[in-house]
């Protein structure tokens, strides 16, 4: 079943109006919207969170459809009541196949609090980003139009996860314009799905992972405190402590490989 009735009252209207735009710019090409990322897994925050979202299209929908689609999706055109929207849009032949790659026709980025970005060249990106977006969209994206998830996003191969995974962690601990509590909490579920092979909300991660770890419990519950706020009022966390503990998570990964670690994957 299709619509926004699943997702937070804040957010509906909006959804609604996304997908009639889409709707309008793709036609018969368009084959599935999905709410994904923090919707998908029922950890939305207002305030904090992002609105996701997979576009599948035919791979016949024009270009000039793309930059169309860009121009009538970004803030404030469509005001955006979250912290951002970020939205790929796939051509189908390419998602309902096992890959590795970021394989997108067009990523956009719009939003009170995100920079705007709009790319139309998928060789530009760290495909690790869409890997565990579609990782994630298979196990629990929510359906705003069309056909269902499982018959139109393939799962990502375990060792592209994997090596999804290890990519994410590096850029969390050493990239730029990534807020403490994410860091960590992103850690956290990175953990839980090389044990189990299942995503969780973020704070849910972080519940099961500082159960068992001990050494780490007062920075995973520091984050999770820290994840309730808006982000210009998130508090620092400990820079050593963060590094530690991704340090922890990257082996984590690394065990979790086993044979796996240095497969390529399914490309």
């Amino acid at each position: 079943m299709s619509g926004t009735a699943g997702l937070p009252r804040e957010v509906r209207a909006y959804a609604e109006e996304l997908v009639r735009r889409t709707r309008a710019v793709c036609g018969p090409r368009l084959v599935s919207v999905f709410a994904v990322g923090s919707l998908a897994l029922g950890d939305y925050r207002h305030g904090r969170s992002d609105i996701d979202v997979t576009v599948v299209v035919d791979r016949s929908l024009p270009g000039r459809a793309l930059s169309e689609l860009a121009g009538v999706l970004a803030h404030p055109g469509l005001a955006c009541p979250a912290a951002g929207l970020e939205l790929v849009v796939y051509p189908a032949d390419a998602v309902g196949r096992p890959s590795g790659r970021a394989g997108y026709l067009m990523d956009l980025n719009t939003g009170p609090s995100l920079p705007e970005r709009v790319s139309y060249d998928a060789e530009e990106a760290s495909a690790f980003w869409y890997v565990l977006d579609r990782s994630v969209a298979r196990q629990a994206g929510l359906p705003l139009f069309g056909a269902p998830v499982r018959d139109v996003i393939a799962a990502p191969g375990r060792g592209d996860v994997l090596t999804a995974l290890r990519a994410s962690v590096r850029e969390h601990a050493e990239g730029d314009g990534h807020v403490g509590d994410n860091r960590v909490l992103n850690g956290c579920r990175s953990v839980v799905w090389c044990r189990t092979g299942r995503w969780v909300a973020k704070r849910r991660a972080g519940e099961v992972v500082a159960a068992s770890e001990a050494r780490f419990r007062p920075l995973i519950r520091s984050a999770s405190r820290s994840f309730e706020l808006p982000r210009e009022s998130a508090p620092a966390l400990p820079v050593g402590d963060v590094r530690e503990f991704l340090a922890w998570v990257a082996g984590r990964v690394d065990e979790a490989a086993g044979p796996c670690q240095g497969a390529s994957g399914t490309g």
